[in-house]
């Protein structure tokens, strides 16, 4: 069943034209992700969709059984009243049947009625049908759904007699999703719903969702959210919408895919209609050979030739680097305490980094993970415990809420004012790396989009060319390319990383480290975040073996200590053989495109065009000089293996 179609949609605003015949359709159960760039008009789509928005021209068929619900970025509830007490207020049907129920049975009690056989056959039946609608509406769960759901957004039950009104920012947001899962539509739409919510919230979030009975519209720029749930996503680009079949790992082959066989038909058509173009020109003048040109121009003309295939747009473009290179001990902290105004938050904090360490730090909502890293770079005092810095340790920090960018000044005086010795056309080629050019770098910064704000953030890390990176939700506010570019950017970073992220894909592609903090201390885990959850449910499963034997819960945790020293190796193990895989999927990349060039040389077309044989000549030896420098690196890798195995 068709719950959504939107059928030739065009939106601009003044000149600006935002979307361009737009077709997209929804079945029930439907899992569509809507992606693309930081204002490609994701959002203003939703907002047309869920009716808060006017559109130019089309049509948008929604059946009047179908009921929409919405969640815009950033939206708070607003409420006078206790949290479980607007929870309820979605259920005043379910409260009134359930009244009426009450009502039935008092008088099904009556003596009166009860010797009324006429009217108590009446009522009973009345009273018999109420109690299956009500049943079949919820009527007798919707209480334990509301815990359940309201425990998935932690909420527990002491919480929910808390007025909303005394609620922080983050958790009204949580309760505004909380109440539109609950209202269950037959159509969800979301407009960043993972943003700012922590790792086991999102992941309560995923599983809730892959079992929502409804279909589901969603805009994230979480990649793991997004391949774990969907299975349709559309593309809004150019202010044009593309449909793809798949999760978003499969979108983006499928992308590379058409892309790659659209710009072989283009360059093939330009080919033909080169060689067109110079007969006519070459013959066009000769008496016997006017009409074969004119025939050819006729030809020309009524061909409709295929326009170029869009690549990919303008991407940020940066890397980050070290003034000079610090000790193997980086960083040390030892029985730590953390809190602000007297209050402490998290004790017991101790760990180690070391140079080239990449050390994701994962916790829940309001464990203290911002507030080590404000300690950790003196923005805050520690309560309790040391921090020892080791020999050149320099610090770069950057803060989720931009608080160290200045409002009132410009884009491009917010760089040159800390770097005033370099020139004007030095700090704007910068800025271009990061997308400022133009009149965007006149622009106050407190005009900017929270987008914007972080790849300013980043452009001022980059410049301070620190050997340790302490990054809190640097993904925040990113598109997904952004993010990509970010990636690789920390990848090959030479110094040290300490970061916060509830973004599991990108703790997966950066962190060789996850240490997870708590309210009592921290625990380190020597792999990726994927690594980390097997590791963790090891030890739960260890601690549950141990209580149903009577052992103390202390005796796992003596037997995780001692295998510390057989993890430090087996760290540098998985490493290598995560690098050896990488370098092996190049390899048989590089393998295929010289197999393919030396296939196409043999061609007769290619053989006796020269110009055609010297490009793949040329590319046939970079791919060769850049397989022989990955084959020596592979072989470096796996002699160190085999001396970490023996």
């Amino acid at each position: 069943m068709i719950v959504l179609q939107v059928n030739q949609l065009y939106k601009s605003f003044g000149t600006d034209e935002i979307l361009s015949g737009i077709k997209l359709e929804i079945q029930h159960r439907d899992r569509v992700a809507l992606v693309g760039r930081n204002g490609a008009g994701k959002s203003t789509l939703l907002k047309i969709i869920a009716g808060q928005l006017s559109y130019d021209s089309g049509e948008i068929i929604i059946p009047k059984d179908i009921r929409l619900g919405y969640l815009e970025q950033h939206t708070g509830l607003d409420s006078s009243l206790s949290i479980w007490d607007e929870m309820m207020t979605i259920f005043s049907s379910l409260k009134n049947q359930e009244k009426k129920l009450r009502e039935l049975e008092q008088k099904m009690a009556d003596p009166t009625i009860y010797n009324n056989n006429e009217l108590y056959q009446r009522i009973m039946a009345e009273y018999d049908q109420l109690q299956y609608d009500f049943k079949d509406a919820g009527g007798y769960q919707y209480e334990a759904d509301t815990r359940s759901v309201l425990h998935g957004m932690q909420f527990y039950p002491e919480d929910f007699n808390k007025q909303i009104s005394s609620l922080s920012g983050g958790q009204r947001t949580r309760l505004a999703l909380a109440k539109l899962l609950l209202s269950k539509p037959d159509l969800l739409i979301l407009d960043e719903p993972t943003n700012h919510l922590d790792i086991e919230t999102l992941t309560w979030l995923e599983n809730y969702l892959k079992g929502y009975e409804g279909a589901i519209l969603i805009v994230s720029h979480d990649r793991y959210f997004l391949d774990q749930l969907v299975t349709i996503v559309y593309e809004v680009s150019r202010t044009h919408i593309s449909r793809f079949v798949g999760n978003y790992s499969a979108y983006l082959e499928e992308k590379a895919k058409n892309y790659e066989r659209n710009l072989k038909m283009f360059e093939r058509e330009q080919s033909e209609k080169a060689k067109l173009e110079a007969f006519i020109q070459k013959n066009i003048a000769r008496a016997s050979t006017t009409k074969m040109a004119q025939s050819r121009r006729k030809m020309l003309d009524r061909t409709e030739w295929m326009d170029a295939p869009d690549g990919d747009e303008r991407s940020a473009n940066f890397g980050f680097s070290i003034d000079k290179q610090s000790g193997n001990d980086v960083l040390s902290i030892d029985d730590l305490s953390i809190g602000y105004k007297g209050t402490t938050i998290s004790k017991n904090i101790s760990m180690r980094l070391y140079r080239e360490d990449r050390i994701a730090l994962v916790g829940p909502n309001g464990v203290g993970k911002s507030t080590l890293l404000k300690t950790i770079v003196n923005d805050l005092p520690p309560m309790n415990g040391n921090i020892r810095y080791g020999t050149n340790v320099q610090i770069s920090y950057y803060d989720q809420e931009q608080a160290k960018l200045t409002g009132n000044k410009t884009v491009l005086k917010e760089l040159w004012d800390e770097w005033p010795l370099m020139n004007e056309k030095e700090i704007r080629t910068i800025l271009g790396r990061f997308l400022f050019s133009g009149d965007d770098v006149t622009k106050p910064v407190n005009s900017l989009s929270g987008g914007e704000k972080a790849r300013l953030a980043l452009a001022k890390l980059m410049m301070q060319k620190a050997n340790l990176l302490v990054l809190d939700e640097p993904t925040n506010h990113l598109d997904l390319d952004s993010k990509e570019v970010l990636e690789n950017a920390l990848i090959d970073y030479p110094g040290t990383l300490l970061f916060v992220s509830h973004d599991r894909y990108f703790i997966n592609r950066i962190a060789t480290k996850v240490i997870e903090l708590s309210s009592i201390g921290a625990v380190e885990y020597l792999g990726d975040y994927d690594y980390y959850l097997e590791k963790k449910q090891e030890l739960e499963e260890l601690a549950q073996m141990n209580v149903a034997q009577n052992q103390p819960v202390e005796a796992t945790l003596a037997k995780s200590t001692t295998s510390q020293i057989d993890k430090e190796v087996k760290k540098r193990e998985r490493q290598i053989r995560r690098l050896i895989e990488q370098l092996e999927n190049e390899m048989s990349i590089l393998d295929q495109q010289m197999k393919q060039i030396e296939d196409d040389l043999c061609l007769p077309d290619i053989f006796q065009a020269h110009e055609k044989v010297l490009l793949l000549q040329t590319n046939l030896t970079e791919f060769k000089s850049e397989y022989e420098q990955l084959e020596l690196q592979w072989l470096e890798l796996n002699e160190e293996l085999e001396d970490i195995m023996t």
